[in-house]
């Protein structure tokens, strides 16, 4: 396969950066992570502000793609604005079949503004184009619209409907397979 350190990073687009979380990033991480309505969807309790520092400190610096499980972790920047807005995760869930799970987080505040689909079309063209992916896949929360409606406007399609598969404390949570080829993707 590939290794994240000969990667094209960072990656630019109209309006954002994407580029690999520094040390100086704990706190604008820490600003969405620590949020309930951030992490309901991401089947586990907000972050601390420590959690997010041993995040960061696990992906600062990119690794190997070869094993399941490999992962590739981005700081979501604006272009005229400073700060992280978010991030976007690829992660090798099958190395001998190429198949990457892609995934974005949000800071609220930055929502509806088209930033979470820009970048993940950005990520997806990088799983595709540098990293070698087959096929990429994203899983996701029934109740989560917004990712439902930009996974749809990516080009994914529904694959599956996994119901009460995940145990989030006292709630049972069902979740959607979307995934897509490259040339399902629009670009």
């Amino acid at each position: 396969m590939h290794r994240l350190d000969l990667v094209t990073l960072p990656v630019t687009t109209e309006r954002l950066t994407l580029r690999l979380f520094t040390a100086d990033d704990v706190d604008d991480m820490y600003a969405y992570q620590r949020l309930e309505s951030v992490a309901r969807y991401l089947y586990r309790p907000p972050h601390t502000r420590e959690r997010c520092a041993e995040v960061i400190e696990k992906f600062s610096a990119p690794t190997g793609w070869s094993e399941d499980g490999d992962a590739l972790l981005l700081a979501l920047t604006r272009a005229d604005e400073p700060g992280v807005i978010g991030d976007v995760v690829l992660k090798l869930a099958d190395a001998h079949a190429r198949q990457a799970e892609i995934g974005w987080t949000l800071h609220p505040a930055y929502e509806g503004r088209g930033y979470a689909a820009e970048a993940a079309r950005a990520l997806a063209a990088l799983a595709f184009d540098e990293l070698g992916a087959h096929r990429i896949f994203a899983r996701l929360d029934v109740e989560n619209i917004g990712s439902m409606k930009l996974c749809e406007r990516l080009g994914m399609r529904r694959e599956a409907h996994l119901v009460e598969n995940d145990l989030d404390g006292e709630r049972w949570g069902s979740e959607y397979i979307y995934a897509a080829l490259a040339h399902d993707l629009k670009r």
